[in-house]
C-alpha cells in the first residue's frame, strides 16, 4: 500500500470515528489528490482551527479558489460546523477531511469529477 494510500485510510477513519461520516471513498480519494505534497508535511497536512489567518486561508483558497464559492458569513458558518463534527478537541484535524466536509457541505463534489 502506498504511503497516500495509508493517509486516505486515515482520513476515512477519522470521517468514520471522529466525525460519524461514512465517507465516500472515491470522492475522498479526489480531495486528497487535489491537496496535493501538502498531505505528506506534518504542519501542511492539518488545519490550525485555533489561528484565524489559517481558517481565512482554508476559505479563501479552497472555498473560494477551488470550489468557486462567492464571499460570504456563510463560509466561515460553514468551516465552524465542520470543525465543531470533527471536534474542537482533537487536536489533528486532517486538511483532506476538513476539504471533504466542506465539499459535501456545499454539494460541490462535481467540481471532482
Amino acid at each position: 500500500m502506498s504511503r497516500r494510500e495509508m493517509l486516505i485510510e486515515r482520513y476515512a477513519d477519522d470521517l468514520r470515528n471522529k466525525c460519524g461520516i461514512e465517507p465516500d471513498m472515491a470522492l475522498l480519494r479526489k480531495v486528497t489528490i487535489g491537496c496535493g505534497p501538502s498531505i505528506y508535511n506534518a504542519d501542511a497536512s492539518t488545519v490550525a482551527a485555533t489561528q484565524q489567518h489559517e481558517l481565512d486561508t482554508v476559505r479563501r483558497n479552497y472555498l473560494m479558489g477551488k470550489l468557486g464559492l462567492p464571499d460570504g458569513p456563510d463560509l466561515n458558518e460553514a468551516i465552524d460546523k465542520v470543525i465543531e463534527t470533527y471536534g474542537r478537541s482533537e487536536r489533528n484535524k486532517y486538511r483532506a477531511v476538513v476539504y471533504y466536509m466542506l465539499c459535501r457541505h456545499f454539494g460541490k463534489e462535481s467540481v471532482y469529477a
